[in-house]
């Protein structure tokens, strides 16, 4: 059971420390420039397709909530009448 383990230990050990690490590009740097350029963009919409469909989706659920919100309100204020 010891040499089991000692093995198990061994191989984890070997594992970890031979692993290959993934190379990361920096994009830093190309990033600073697509946000920094003046092109008349607002910031939130610089970054793309996703920020749009990001920022549309937020309105659309800002716009339903806060109807939603003065749809109960409305209701709240005026209970149905007992019949």
């Amino acid at each position: 059971m010891y040499r089991q383990l000692m093995s198990l230990q061994q191989l984890s050990r070997r594992t970890i420390a031979s692993s290959a690490r993934r190379q990361l590009d920096n994009t830093v740097k190309q990033k600073q420039k697509l946000f920094q350029e003046d092109n008349g963009m607002p910031i939130h919409l610089k970054g793309g397709s996703k920020d749009a469909l990001l920022y549309r989706t937020t309105m659309a659920l800002t716009v339903f909530g806060a109807g939603y919100v003065v749809y109960e309100l409305i209701s709240a204020a005026m209970p149905k009448k007992p019949q």
